[in-house]
């Protein structure tokens, strides 16, 4: 169980799901092993929060526990997109802990937002990778193309193909490069997503390797944790839906601790806001 997520699924504000799939990494896999571990390394965690003044554990959210995946990629992201979908019917937001990036389809397909704002180091562009649509570098093509997302915006993306470069010209992308998140972040305020509903995304390689070795692609010259702590800040109010992926078990627990804080300052902020 996600320590502190001890509400009643039936009364529950926010519903943590684990998707560890494993399927289509292309370099480094163990994506199947990351649920758990951001389990298990949000242990330590303090349940009070001086900023938000709060106690995890008194804002309402339960641990639904894994979805374990089979082959089928296909069916299995329609069931999990069901699964999720049930959290969203009871007016509860899904919270979301991958598994490989593909697991995204399944959130957004659940939640429908109008934008889907992502922190990645690559632009997942690509209309098929090795033939496979539905692999993990394709997902946020698929969300604009398949699930009806009106726009992306792409933080710390900073590699792609030249497809992908193509397609991120086009006006329902943009990208945001690691040496503009700040200030990108830094300017979003009230009306930045006014009228509109949005998916809130972290691929954890979207972050510096350096501070998040555990993950399967990883790419220099990256996001520090602090920036990518006050995106989801930023984002969490107008967020619907949120989810951390990419997490894999080849280092110490620094990716896994840092996708569970990102979880928990999702958590709190959306809850802020909600009751203000």
């Amino acid at each position: 169980m996600f320590p502190g997520a001890t509400a009643d699924r039936e009364a529950a504000s926010y519903v943590v799901v684990g998707a560890p799939l494993d399927a289509t990494t292309t370099f480094q896999p163990g994506t199947r092993f990351g649920p758990d571990r951001v389990r298990r390394f949000a242990e330590t965690y303090d349940d009070y929060d001086r900023r938000t003044d709060s106690d995890f554990s008194a804002l309402g959210v339960c641990d639904a526990g894994d979805v374990r995946p089979w082959d089928d990629v296909e069916e299995y992201l329609d069931h999990l997109a069901a699964e999720l979908r049930s959290v969203t019917y009871d007016d509860a937001v899904p919270l979301l802990v991958g598994g490989e990036h593909t697991v995204t389809h399944a959130g957004v397909e659940a939640v429908d937002p109008d934008v889907l704002v992502v922190c990645d180091a690559h632009l997942d562009l690509r209309d098929a990778y090795d033939g496979n649509p539905l692999s993990h570098a394709c997902v946020t093509r698929r969300a604009l193309d398949d699930l009806g997302v009106d726009r992306v915006v792409i933080v710390g993306a900073r590699t792609g193909s030249e497809e992908e470069w193509d397609r991120a010209a086009a006006a329902d992308v943009t990208v945001v490069p690691p040496e503009d998140a700040r200030a990108w972040v830094d300017g979003i305020d009230a009306a930045a997503f006014e009228g509109e509903s949005v998916y809130c995304s972290v691929d954890i390689d979207g972050l510096d390797p350096g501070f998040a070795p555990g993950t399967g692609t990883k790419e220099p010259f990256g996001l520090d944790p602090r920036e990518v702590r006050d995106l989801v800040r930023a984002v969490a109010p107008a967020a619907d839906g949120f989810d951390v992926v990419e997490v894999n078990d080849r280092d110490d627990g620094q990716a896994a601790a840092l996708a569970g804080k990102l979880l928990r300052e999702f958590a709190r902020s959306h809850a802020a806001a909600r009751d203000d």
